[in-house]
């Protein structure tokens, strides 16, 4: 170990021709190997021809962004904007296609999920990019990561905290999971549904 040379995450950036904010990505996902020495991280320098060998082998890309309702299409192209860019200066040999769901994250029947597995288990990409990790799922991210994975497809998260806004996100979400669990339990005509749905309702709108 100690007859390798390691690189500062700056040096490492360079090397491979990413952003520092991708290495550092990398190492928090286990898509690079590090050392923390007094607080810094420290990587080997087989590290760089492994990861260069995986980064050309990234042919095409598709890029994944989700929102859960039509109000929200302005943060969808945002999101889809802000992955190009990643794409382009982390992936810059890779083409890129552009796969889109307007649904909630704990939609597991979503046409553009469909897709993105779809096309993994043709091998017809080789990396699925997202926002953040609920963009892809709202529960379960490391199944789908295993499953992608499984087909030879990488994950890559852009981005570690979610943005200000997506608190409306979560409380959609958790009215559904309540309601849902709720009407498979009382039944949607019972009185018992409705008085849950209604006491979800107006403890939300207290919230606001």
């Amino acid at each position: 170990m100690l007859s390798e040379q390691y690189l500062t995450t700056r040096e490492f950036a360079r090397i491979i021709g990413v952003s520092r904010s991708a290495v550092i990505s990398w190492i928090k996902s286990g898509k690079v190997v590090a050392y923390s020495v007094h607080g810094k991280w420290r990587i080997p320098y087989s590290e760089v021809e492994r990861v260069l060998e995986g980064v050309q082998r990234v042919r095409r890309v598709a890029i994944y962004a989700r929102v859960s309702s039509n109000t929200q299409r302005d943060d969808l192209e945002r999101q889809v904007e802000a992955l190009k860019l990643w794409v382009y200066k982390n992936l810059p040999n890779a083409e890129y296609v552009v796969v889109t769901d307007i649904a909630s994250g704990l939609n597991e029947d979503r046409g553009g999920l469909r897709k993105l597995i779809e096309m993994a288990k043709r091998r017809e990409i080789q990396a699925v990019v997202v926002a953040y990790r609920d963009r892809l799922t709202r529960f379960g991210f490391e199944y789908l990561k295993t499953l992608f994975n499984t087909f030879g497809v990488d994950v890559y998260v852009v981005f570690q905290e979610e943005p200000k806004d997506y608190v409306q996100e979560l409380v959609e979400d958790f009215i559904e999971i309540v309601t849902s669990f709720a009407s498979r339990i009382y039944g949607k005509r019972s009185k018992k549904y409705k008085e849950v749905v209604s006491c979800i309702g107006e403890v939300v709108k207290d919230s606001n």
